[in-house]
């Protein structure tokens, strides 16, 4: 899918530590803007980013990614999957590689991450859900957003919406939120709780999904009130 856009992807590539030789097109060749939704698990983050893609008429970026990493790597989509938005030590990428063939390591993956949500952007009307997407894309082509809630509502609705019990939720709310954090930092050396990281954060305890949607993209209408129509 992304070979025929590669925007910034030197640039981006050589920032991350990365090297690769791929044409670059400069920033202001994006032309369509874009969306990017970070979230905290239990947030609501990624039936917001869907319905606004839905109400927007763009393309909701999530399970594509996994799919494009593992087509140009050549591995199966569930090895793929189990290291999406995880950090990971040199030494668990030592061990792993040489007890698991398939296994990827972690900058042949970060370098086709980079490729492929930067090749979304490029495109365009589209939102992107996670990844560190925010500290990929040019922040002044895309509209940014964090989507927040206290612990304690995001346990109660991993309780109420995945059928987890008290101890469960507890556990899969702090383990998942440690690992994006961490993959943020490891990965982009970016700290995910910064506001300034993002142009809108939302906090969902008493804002209804819809709702949400709604103030995002009357914010997306804002920041390119000059190059989309209302």
């Amino acid at each position: 899918m992304y070979t025929r856009y590669y925007p910034l992807i030197n640039k981006a590539l050589t920032f991350f530590n990365l090297k690769e030789d791929i044409t670059v097109q400069a920033e202001n060749s994006f032309t369509r803007p874009f969306i990017t939704i970070a979230r905290e698990p239990g947030s609501g983050g990624a039936p917001i980013a869907e319905a606004i893609a839905e109400k927007l008429g763009f393309e909701f970026v999530d399970e594509q990614i996994i799919d494009e990493i593992a087509r140009s790597t050549k591995k199966r989509k569930a090895i793929i999957k189990a290291i999406d938005e995880k950090h990971r030590t040199k030494i668990e990428d030592v061990v792993h590689s040489v007890l698991n063939a398939e296994y990827i390591d972690d900058s042949a993956y970060i370098t086709e991450l980079i490729k492929v949500v930067l090749a979304y952007a490029y495109k365009g009307k589209c939102v992107i859900l996670g990844r560190g997407a925010n500290f990929i894309t040019p922040f002044a082509k895309g509209l940014h957003v964090n989507i927040t809630a206290p612990y304690n509502i995001r346990v109660q609705r991993a309780i109420d919406y995945e059928g987890h019990n008290m101890a469960k939720a507890r556990e899969i709310i702090a383990k998942v939120e440690k690992e994006r954090n961490e993959f943020v930092k490891q990965y982009f050396k970016k700290d995910p709780k910064k506001v300034n990281s993002y142009d809108l954060t939302i906090n969902t305890t008493y804002c209804h999904f819809d709702q949400a949607r709604d103030i995002i993209i009357e914010a997306f209408f804002q920041k390119f009130k000059h190059s989309v129509k209302t």
